[in-house]
């Protein structure tokens, strides 16, 4: 038996850290320590989501041995104490790259990571493909505007009554060229560029999207399984890509991260235009109000407007002889 450290929450940001075993009747913990410190995620969470769930033993790729905790019953246990350094690393990657303007592809077209891709993207207001990935989508970028603007003409034309003006068949045969279009490249719609980082599940079934990353100079962030080479990622996660749960932990992480980002960099262009205003001089400000006069005795009236020194003569041009006939 080995015992290796761990670390969950407790109330009141209070995190605990201590021990935990892993044997063949499960995971045990004992001798916690109490200290006040706040963490991205918790050991806890990846427990109960089955993150450290590998693979079959035969179907190990060797280069994961240094992220291996140990072996039960034929699968691989993945040492949770790495994944938490990996993710926090992976977090504040893409919070720097989030912070410069640049966006995050989310990339997942395994059926468990679908809608945990859609929805965590659409969440932070980024892009995904979950579909399937399309040969060049980043190498041959150009080509793949291309279908983005066919996909955009035909929803104007859907919009704007041209659908009204042409056959059925046409009609029909648009709608099959839009759907197709939609199902493949609805995530990546709004895209006018190439991605500041791309988040991947599963790379060993994401192998190309892997590929083009690398070609393009791209930063990776993805969760690597036991069957997974870690060896051209940047920031490898390890952990279980083929349990829902798992993904969608990983998957709510790095969005949270974009949406932390993106409230930091709202918070310093309101404290920019607070700076701002606190500079800025107005006539309300140097305009002096009115004094109630208590002793007449020195007062002097002040200047006449020019208004109402040119109604007086106006007034005095007046013939009274006219005036009383």
């Amino acid at each position: 038996m080995i015992d290796r450290p761990f670390v969950s929450f407790k109330k009141n940001s209070v995190q605990t850290f201590g021990l935990y075993r892993v044997t063949e009747y499960g995971v045990s913990f004992y001798l916690p320590v109490k200290e006040k410190i706040m963490a991205v995620v918790t050991m806890k969470n990846l427990l109960e989501s089955g993150v450290h769930f590998g693979h079959q033993v035969k179907r190990w790729d060797p280069r994961m041995k240094k992220y291996i905790f140990a072996e039960r019953n034929g699968i691989h246990i993945i040492d949770l104490q790495k994944t938490i350094a990996a993710i926090k690393d992976s977090y504040e990657a893409v919070r720097k790259i989030t912070a410069s303007g640049k966006t995050v592809l989310f990339v997942g077209t395994k059926k468990q990571a679908q809608q945990a891709i859609q929805k965590e993207a659409e969440r932070c207001g980024m892009f995904y493909v979950n579909n399937r990935w399309l040969g060049g989508m980043l190498t041959n970028f150009t080509t793949i505007k291309k279908s983005l603007l066919r996909l955009k003409k035909i929803e104007k034309m859907e919009v704007d009554g041209t659908f009204n003006n042409i056959t059925k068949k046409e009609v029909s045969s648009l709608q099959k060229e839009k759907a197709k279009l939609e199902k493949n490249l609805g995530g990546i719609k709004e895209m006018k560029e190439l991605p500041g980082a791309v988040f991947i599940i599963d790379t060993h079934k994401e192998q190309i999207a892997v590929a083009e990353a690398r070609r393009m100079g791209i930063p990776i962030i993805a969760v690597v399984d036991t069957n997974c080479n870690p060896e051209g990622i940047d920031y490898p996660i390890p952990g279980n890509d083929d349990a829902i749960r798992a993904i969608s932990l990983f998957t709510s992480i790095i969005a949270n991260a974009v949406i932390e980002s993106d409230n930091e960099n709202g918070l310093k262009i309101l404290e920019n235009l607070d700076s701002d205003e606190e500079g800025i001089v107005t006539d309300a400000t140097n305009k002096n109000e009115d004094v109630e006069i208590s002793d007449y005795s020195n007062y002097q009236p002040t200047e006449a407007k020019s208004d109402d020194v040119e109604s007086d003569e106006k007034d005095s041009l007046v013939d009274e002889d006219k005036l009383y006939k």
